[in-house]
């Protein structure tokens, strides 16, 4: 709810909510508000929050007690156990040194241990006495046995009690969130000084006015004043933090308010929720990097015309407004920083003017899900392309910027007619709004030698980053590498499943294999080999054909109706999870014991137990109809909504005969090492005449071109909940849990995994495009390098960490010639112009041999090579062989150093010189 509040306001209408949010309104009437707001039963949660100019702060109190019921929102941790002392404490170590990523103070449960039993089902907190190890409580006692093996120790989740303070006790005494180390005594200086613009108002019923010295001057001795009534007084007074404070706040700075909006609704949510951390009490930020200190000398910039951007002429000034209109910058992607970041350029008319304008591209339709984030879709735009929607959008908020809107993918492919060099250079400003790190490395290699200045950013859930690129001063982004996921080795996945992520990634794997990769493989090898009967022939003449094997057993059991369909579904049943597992105990049954001595079934290897089919159970019956659906959809059968009703399904099996498992001598992977091995697709001997005569037989038994007419493969689709994809990975995610003795997930974990969905929530993205438009305005000067700010945020802590990017790496090539990833070399030369030329070039200016030169993958000149000391004579363009369109070429050289060293230099842009 919104409304108007003054000093005399009836405030009994508030009891109705549980959290009251105030925004541009007096301190009195804050303190009055959050006076009533502790005073009621529960208490209310209060939070205030104010954008003046280039500074903004909030502040939160929730009451006297407030339970936190999720500190972070991560899933709770589990690791595997290697040991359990017994003693006082007794300590844990984690599973061949996996690091466990537990706190002291943490809670943990346990489960699965053999030997000390006593532990399984019992919670305590522990004390973290290394990366690997924790100590748990007194395991000394005759009631634990010792520990034998196996046993998982778990993360639990529990509640805590926060205390806030009242705003009146605040006010004096601030508990104040620091989020950039290099301006520390800001956050003081900017409370002292919103507590100011409100003593101003008090005292003139007016903020100060724009850009006015005297104004500023007499709120600096407020200010001041104010500072000696504080218990905790700012010790050094900061005039230059005050004076902008005083010439911007009746000024707006959009992506400001996007900053702290989006910060701000998140503490609403946990207010009301209890779930993350709430900001204990203040946060304040500040941009005022973004006025240009030279035009500051100039007040009447920054005065009102009487147009939409008088509030943003108040922080920037005219020079930079005009800046803005005239800028080219190009956007890749259009997701939900995408539409937050057009909501900021149309709001500071970036790209309007006659010269500037916002290329955008984005290569995906609209979602479903994509509607909850991405702001500027409508559920009438669902599967309409995400670039041209979201441009004729914000063409409602801001009808005069220019917006070319593309659906172009940014990528090698696109390379040279697209988004070659040329169109690069014309941009002045890239950002990257992606979901995935290829493509930002690729935009960021595109920049790096363009040499254009890139924002990069990105979101998980509550979590941020915002990354400063500009040429010649700062890393890149792929200077720095992410984590790399950890593999889960081949045999865990095949056989050996810990937990039920592996039993996810199963299922995804059998989806993609069954009704996918397979009729695919099938179409293909029938558009190839057109005739069944020539094929039938050559492998019972003992010639393998590629893919034959594979494709006879799926002729042979092609299901034509729809019984079919679900007798084909529950015979899967059968051998995924009752077989399965009893040739695994066959192999390895239950007694078997490692060469060392220890039990071959010991954690993190769980034995299996085969599962008996029960129509009754939910999953089995999920599992067999979204099956029969999907081999349906392959085959081409015809499925109404009657076909999956449990009487039809039970009235289809109950006479159905299924058949006796058998042992097999098939090999078992149980060395993690080993990975996948390829698929055996032209197979050999008896399997080649096993093959034939399953295709001799089909064919026998039904007409021809029934039996060889195309499958549909199936692209796995997350957001349909009608199409069975996300039922049948769910279902035999959880009946090969089941079968392994692993906890089963609802269908919405199943489907956050097997779709790969990264969370992501409006507020963090409000937050972060906003901090990356604060930084689109200073790139446009060209500022010292503490200027930028990078930034990491968790909004769930909450945690804002403002810092400087890392500085470009230079490497000394020798005395006085220094060089970074950013530069570039250039040579023109003529249609004469001789690679022994180019070589004494170098030779001339850097006093090395060139002993490579390269173009892409091509070996231009290697001297140690056969016959390229002949190649010295001859032109350039005779050995690069440029396409008439092209006027250059990016060569790789590398220089002979000392100690036999190469040397590796800046790229080469040759010229050819001929037009």
């Amino acid at each position: 709810m919104t409304t108007s509040l003054d000093s005399s306001a009836d405030l009994g209408y508030l009891t109705n909510f549980q959290c009251v949010i105030l925004t541009e309104v007096s301190m009195d009437v804050q303190i009055r508000v959050n006076n009533f707001c502790r005073e009621q039963t529960p208490q209310i949660k209060f939070i205030s929050a104010d954008v003046f100019g280039v500074c903004c702060g909030t502040f939160c109190d929730f009451g006297d007690r407030f339970e936190i019921m999720d500190a972070d929102g991560e899933e709770p941790k589990e690791i595997l156990i290697e040991k359990i002392s017994k003693g006082n404490p007794g300590v844990v170590m984690c599973f061949k040194n996996k690091i466990h990523g537990f706190e002291s103070g943490d809670h943990v449960t346990f489960k699965e241990i053999n030997g000390m039993t006593a532990l399984n089902g019992h919670t305590c907190q522990i004390k973290v006495t290394s990366p690997y190890s924790f100590e748990i409580c007194d395991t000394s006692g005759h009631e634990f046995a010792p520990y034998e093996h196996g046993g998982i120790a778990k993360q639990v989740k529990v509640s805590k009690m926060a205390s806030f303070k009242s705003l009146e006790e605040e006010i004096r005494n601030p508990s104040l969130l620091v989020p950039d180390l290099c301006k520390y005594e800001a956050p003081a200086n900017l409370h002292l000084g919103f507590l100011a613009l409100h003593k101003f108002y008090e005292k003139y019923h007016r903020y100060p006015n724009v850009w006015c010295v005297e104004d500023a001057n007499d709120f600096i001795s407020i200010a001041k004043t104010l500072n000696t009534q504080l218990t905790n007084q700012v010790t050094a007074v900061d005039d230059g933090i005050l004076r902008v404070l005083s010439y911007t706040s009746t000024g707006c700075l959009a992506p400001l308010c996007a900053v702290l909006g989006g910060f701000v609704a998140q503490e609403g949510i946990k207010a009301i929720t209890g779930k993350f951390t709430p900001l204990h009490q203040w946060l304040y930020l500040d941009c005022r990097e973004v006025i240009n200190k030279e035009e500051a000398a100039t007040p009447d910039i920054f005065t009102k015309r009487g147009d939409r951007y008088d509030a943003l002429r108040i922080c920037l000034g005219q020079r930079k407004c005009e800046r803005l209109a005239q800028l080219r910058l190009f956007m890749v992607g259009c997701g939900a920083i995408g539409c937050e970041m057009l909501k900021n350029y149309a709001l500071l008319g970036v790209g309007q003017g006659p010269k500037g304008c916002i290329t955008i591209t984005d290569n995906d339709l609209i979602e479903k899900s994509n509607l909850n984030r991405q702001f500027l879709f409508r559920p009438a735009d669902i599967q309409k392309p995400k670039s041209t929607t979201a441009a004729e959008a914000v063409l409602q908020i801001n009808a005069e910027l220019n917006i070319k809107a593309q659906q172009h993918k940014v990528c090698p492919q696109t390379e040279d007619k697209v988004y070659n060099d040329a169109f690069f250079e014309s941009q002045n400003l890239v950002v990257n709004a992606l979901d995935n790190v290829e493509a930002r490395r690729y935009v960021d290699s595109r920049c790096v030698t363009n040499q254009r200045a890139l924002l990069e950013s990105g979101t998980q859930g509550t979590k941020g980053h915002v990354q400063v690129i500009v040429p010649h001063m700062t890393e890149s982004y792929s200077s720095q590498n992410d984590p790399s996921d950890e593999s889960v080795p081949y045999c865990t996945l095949k056989s050996f499943p810990a937990n039920i992520e592996h039993c996810i990634q199963w299922g995804r794997d059998k989806f993609e294999s069954s009704f996918c990769v397979k009729p695919d493989l099938f179409n293909k090898f029938w558009k190839l080999n057109k005739d069944a009967i020539p094929v039938i022939q050559r492998l019972k003449d003992g010639q393998s054909i590629d893919g034959a094997v594979q494709v006879s057993k799926m002729v042979a059991n092609r299901s034509a109706t729809w019984c079919q369909c679900v007798e084909l579904a529950r015979l899967k049943f059968q051998k995924y999870f009752n077989h399965k597992a009893r040739n695994l105990l066959h192999i390895f049954p239950m007694d078997t014991k490692m060469p060392d001595g220890s039990l071959f079934w010991q954690s993190p290897k769980r034995p299996p137990v085969p599962q008996e089919f029960d129509l009754q159970n939910a999953v089995h019956f999920l599992f067999v109809v979204s099956a029969a659906r999907l081999y349906a959809g392959v085959f081409n059968v015809r499925v109404t909504s009657g076909d999956t009703s449990f009487e039809t399904i039970k009235s289809i099996l109950q006479n159905m005969k299924i058949p006796e498992y058998r042992p097999t001598s098939k090999r078992i992977i149980t060395d993690e090492s080993v990975s996948k091995p390829a698929d055996e697709t032209t197979g050999s001997g008896d399997d080649l005449v096993d093959a034939a005569n399953r295709l001799q037989s089909s064919l026998n038994e039904t007409d021809v071109a029934q039996v060889l007419s195309c499958m549909n493969p199936v692209g796995f689709e997350k957001d349909d909940d009608t199409n069975g994809h996300i039922d049948f990975i769910s279902a035999a995610a959880n009946l090969r849990g089941a079968m392994y003795t692993i906890e089963s997930i609802d269908r919405l974990k199943a489907k956050r995994i097997a779709g790969r969905i990264v969370p992501a929530i409006a507020t963090t993205t409000a937050t972060v495009s906003g901090l990356v438009t604060v930084e689109l305005i200073k790139v446009m000067d060209s500022l010292p390098l503490d200027v930028y700010k990078n930034t990491f945020l968790n909004l769930a802590l909450p945690i804002v960490l403002l810092s400087e990017p890392g500085p470009v790496e230079k490497t000394v090539i020798k005395e006085g010639l220094t060089v970074t990833m950013w530069d570039r070399w250039e040579l023109h030369g003529t249609a004469e112009f001789t690679l022994q030329q180019f070589l004494q070039h170098f030779k001339d200016k850097y006093g090395f041999d060139v002993n490579m030169v390269s173009h892409g993958v091509k070996m231009v000149y290697v001297p140690f090579m056969p016959g390229h000391k002949k190649r010295l004579p001859q032109q350039m363009l005779k050995l690069l062989k440029p396409s008439p369109r092209l006027r250059y070429m990016d060569l790789i050289i590398n220089l002979e150093g000392s100690d036999d060293e190469d040397i590796a230099c800046p790229p080469v842009r040759y010229y050819f010189g001929v037009q």
